[in-house]
C-alpha cells in the first residue's frame, strides 16, 4: 500500500489543529498570565473630627465673629440684641442681662465658659402666676425682665428697669416712692412716638396699670431706676406694642 492509510492521515490533522488550538486557548492554566498580585484592603477614611469651637471671653466693646456668634444665639433664644453686626453693644449687652436672669447668674460684665455652656442649655422662664394664658406678659421684678407670650409660647424675652424705691415729689401729685405694684392686669391705652407724662418721656407706651406702662427709654440701666413704669431697650420698644393687643392679660410679680 502506498502511504499511509486515509484514516490514520485525518487522525493526524485533527491531532494537529488541537494541539494549536490548545495553545492559544484562555482555559489552558499553564499558559495563562499569573493572577495581578491582590491588593492590600483600602482602610475607610477616619473622618475628621469637628473641632469644638473655641470662645475668647467677652465684654461689652468686643467685635468680632464670636460677638455674632452670640448675637444669632440671643436671637435664637427669643432675645433681642439688635442689629446682628458682630459689635457687643449696649443692645447685646441688655439681651445678656437678660439671658443671664432668666437663668439665675451673675451679672457680670465679661462672659466665660459657663456663660457659653448655658447658650447650649439654657433654662425657659419662670411663669409669674398660676393662670398661664396662651397671650400675656410676665413680668419679673426681682430679676428685672418681661416674656411676651404667644400661642403659649415665649415670642419676646427681654430686661427691663422697673420702679426704684426712691421717694419722689411732683408740683401736682406731692410725694411718693417710685414702685412698679405687683398683682394681675390687662393692657389698655396705647400712644404711637413720644409721649409727654408729668413724669417723664414715654416712647410707644402700652398701658396696664392706671398710669403704669411698658414703654421705651433711652436709659434702661441693670437696676430698677424708673418712677413706677416698666422701661425697655428702645429697639425693642418700637414693636413691642405690634405683640399685644388690647385686654392682653399682665402678671406682674416679685418671685423669691
Amino acid at each position: 500500500m502506498r502511504g499511509r492509510p486515509i484514516g490514520m492521515r485525518k487522525c493526524a490533522v485533527l491531532l494537529t489543529a488541537a494541539v494549536l488550538l490548545a495553545g492559544c486557548s484562555g482555559t489552558d492554566e499553564a499558559a495563562a498570565p499569573p493572577p495581578p498580585a491582590s491588593s492590600p484592603a483600602a482602610k475607610p477614611a477616619t473622618p475628621t473630627p469637628t473641632p469644638t469651637p473655641t470662645h475668647r471671653k467677652l465684654k461689652p466693646g468686643a467685635k468680632g465673629p464670636d460677638v455674632e456668634e452670640l448675637q444669632r444665639r440671643l436671637k435664637e433664644l427669643h432675645y433681642d440684641p439688635g442689629k446682628i453686626d458682630g459689635k457687643y453693644g449696649p443692645s447685646t449687652q441688655m439681651a445678656v442681662w437678660a439671658f443671664q436672669a432668666v437663668n439665675r447668674m451673675k451679672q457680670k460684665g465679661t462672659l466665660g465658659k459657663s456663660f457659653w455652656k448655658a447658650l447650649d442649655d439654657p433654662e425657659e422662664p419662670r411663669p409669674m402666676a398660676k393662670k398661664r394664658e396662651k397671650d400675656r406678659v410676665d413680668v419679673d421684678l426681682k430679676r428685672q425682665y418681661l416674656v411676651v407670650y404667644k400661642d403659649g409660647a415665649p415670642r419676646l424675652i427681654t430686661h427691663i428697669s422697673s420702679g426704684s424705691g426712691e421717694l419722689f415729689c411732683t408740683k401736682d401729685r406731692g410725694c411718693r416712692y417710685a414702685t412698679t405694684s405687683t398683682g394681675d392686669f390687662r393692657t389698655g391705652r396705647r400712644f404711637s412716638g413720644w409721649e409727654t407724662s408729668p413724669l417723664g418721656r414715654l416712647y410707644n407706651p402700652v398701658y396696664f396699670n392706671g398710669g403704669i406702662a411698658f414703654h421705651g427709654a433711652l436709659s434702661v440701666p441693670r437696676n430698677p431706676a424708673s418712677h413706677g413704669c416698666v422701661r425697655m431697650p428702645m429697639h425693642i420698644a418700637e414693636y413691642f406694642p405690634d405683640l399685644l393687643g388690647t385686654n392682653v392679660p399682665v402678671h406682674v410679680r416679685r418671685p423669691r
